[in-house]
């Protein structure tokens, strides 16, 4: 383990329960009986076939198939659920509202309603259903992206199940007068902190970009590799949609460039920004780096440019002998204790 990376907040997440701050993030909440028909038109992903208690992961986008932002839906029963990167939240809403026009929609901003924390690993499910009293049995239920309402010491409480993070977890949403409580009820049935380090390490070994790092306003999602689980081929139109197909089918799915994973062997990790090179010229850029525990060597996503993103194309980074690598580095669910090479 290299400094910077604690083994045993990364052996927790990897065997036990791991509780991760996600005050990164922002809620709105999307009422009236239109929220889905609206929606529709506007998210890559199926929103009309959401029924309740059930969720998606997709994209908003301009006209020109750019990214305005990654979000995720949930279906709650009587509202849906958008959560969003909080930096992003405020352009989302704006926007939303603009495309109301007579439609029975409503919007609400509940960021400063909730706070929220994420329990991932193979115990989160026995330590969540310990601290709110849920059968852990319906926890295990819940497909990825489910979601059921439940309560803490009288407080209204929210729970998601969610996959960004490079182990399959859970989010709450609590109310914020009993969020403190809560912490320490999972704390006492096992969880441990995780510190930004080693969940930017996981979120990495997990292949999975994060918006204002590795997509921005200018990507287009074919490039991130997002497509199989944000956007459907078989919905209606919807924004930035025509970019998408026109791509897909009269280009094959080929874009000038794409998201890959590099890796290579020593000590030294990639850094941010870092041009790679390939065939003597520059070929794309570092994104995220992290130094992997399970994989004992560094790792990295990079842009690079369309002919060189084969698994094990050799390239070059700041000097350094590395290699294109196939996306996840390290599968969901993989066990730290008994390490295998993925």
């Amino acid at each position: 383990m290299v400094p910077g990376v604690s083994a045993q907040e990364y052996d927790a997440a990897r065997r036990e329960a791991g509780l991760v701050d996600r005050s990164d993030y922002g809620y709105i909440v999307v009422s009236g009986k239109d929220r889905a028909s609206y929606l529709q038109g506007l998210l890559t992903n199926d929103i009309v076939a959401l029924g309740p208690g059930q969720g998606c992961y997709t994209a908003y986008l301009t006209a020109q198939g750019r990214m305005i932002a990654d979000l995720w839906v949930y279906e709650l029963g009587d509202v849906m659920l958008l959560r969003v990167l909080r930096d992003v939240k405020p352009t989302v809403l704006s926007k939303l509202d603009q495309f109301i026009f007579s439609e029975d929609v409503q919007l609400g901003d509940v960021t400063d309603t909730f706070m929220a924390l994420a329990i991932v690993g193979p115990r989160s499910a026995a330590c969540l259903s310990s601290a709110l009293e849920i059968p852990e049995e319906t926890l295990t239920r819940l497909a990825e992206h489910g979601n059921l309402r439940a309560s803490f010491l009288g407080q209204s409480a929210i729970v998601l199940r969610v996959a960004d993070l490079g182990e399959p977890g859970f989010d709450v949403l609590i109310e914020s007068i009993a969020f403190e409580p809560l912490r320490a009820a999972l704390h006492r049935a096992g969880g441990h902190d995780i510190d930004a380090i080693t969940v930017e390490t996981l979120r990495v070994e997990a292949g999975v970009p994060k918006f204002h790092q590795d997509m921005d306003e200018e990507t287009i999602p074919l490039e991130a590799g997002i497509e199989g689980r944000a956007i459907s081929l078989t919905k209606g139109c919807y924004v930035g949609q025509e970019v998408i197909i026109r791509v897909l089918h009269r280009g094959h799915g080929r874009v000038a460039r794409k998201l890959v994973g590099l890796r290579k062997t020593g000590d030294v990790t990639f850094k941010r920004g870092a041009v790679v090179q390939a065939a003597g010229r520059e070929i794309g850029e570092v994104t995220s780096a992290a130094w992997s525990p399970a994989l004992q060597q560094a790792i990295a996503l990079a842009y690079v440019h369309r002919d060189f993103v084969a698994p094990g194309t050799p390239v070059t980074v700041e000097g350094m002998d590395a290699e294109v690598a196939a996306l996840p580095f390290v599968p969901a669910g993989y066990g730290f204790a008994d390490q295998k090479s993925p």
